[in-house]
């Protein structure tokens, strides 16, 4: 039987490497980005080609009810979910505006329940089902200068360990990946130097790669069913 996925900021990045990672493994992809409308639609043509599977994309705002909705209008069978869109915002919070501090909760973590409540029915019929949401470390312990995002990725982690429980006798697991620092256009706000300094704080001695993530998004979802609710860190050990 065919497989679908459903992957929220999918155009590059972590998004990106979850959607060739499924592709890989035989899934119908429907994919989302806000800016990036022609990488969306170059990758979802290469993944078509290579893998013999379909992708369909949408464009918009991942934080707005209504363009979520309006995906899901067209989906009647899923199978997975991965909540990775996101943004950050470095500054003082005293210096951070309400629109941004809107922005970054409307897209890191209201868009996860408004994409978990549309996908929870079409899972329920087939009583199975995958959610994964994309947190951070910075989800776990804070970080200074960085308290929005934070405060959407501690967020997000409380939702998963909570929609993991009311969603446990209908056998759909509902899991976290807390990532550290990973090479993605997201950390292009950190001058070389200060990328440096990360590095040297990390046992692992380097810095993650957007394809670690994607690999353990597929062992997620062919995990025990046991397996719910965890926020799992990927981060060289970092935290």
């Amino acid at each position: 039987m065919s497989k679908h996925a459903f992957i929220t900021g999918a155009s590059r990045g972590i998004g990106a490497a979850i959607a060739e990672e499924l592709a890989r493994g035989g899934y119908h992809l429907y994919m989302t980005c806000r800016n990036s409308e022609d990488l969306l639609h170059k990758l979802a043509d290469r993944l078509s080609a290579q893998y013999h599977i379909t992708c369909t994309c949408f464009v918009g705002d991942i934080g707005d009810y209504e363009f979520v909705s309006e995906c899901f209008s067209s989906i009647d069978s899923l199978d997975v979910l991965v909540n990775n869109a996101g943004i950050s915002y470095v500054g003082l919070l005293s210096d951070m505006d309400v629109k941004d501090w809107d922005h970054v909760i409307s897209t890191n973590l209201s868009s996860a329940f408004y994409t978990s409540k549309l996908a929870t029915p079409l899972m329920l019929k087939e009583k199975s089902g995958k959610i994964i949401n994309i947190s951070s470390v910075w989800g776990n312990v804070g970080a200074s200068m960085e308290v929005a995002y934070s405060a959407s990725k501690g967020g997000l982690n409380s939702f998963t360990k909570a929609l993991a429980k009311e969603l446990a006798p209908s056998n759909i697991q509902v899991n976290a990946i807390a990532c550290g620092v990973i090479d993605t256009d997201m950390n292009k706000c950190f001058s070389m130097e200060d990328m440096e300094i990360l590095k040297g704080e990390i046992p692992a001695d380097r810095i993650g790669t957007a394809f670690e993530v994607a690999r353990l998004v597929s062992q997620l979802i062919q995990s025990p069913a046991y397996l719910t609710g965890q926020i799992i860190a990927i981060d060289g050990g970092w935290q």
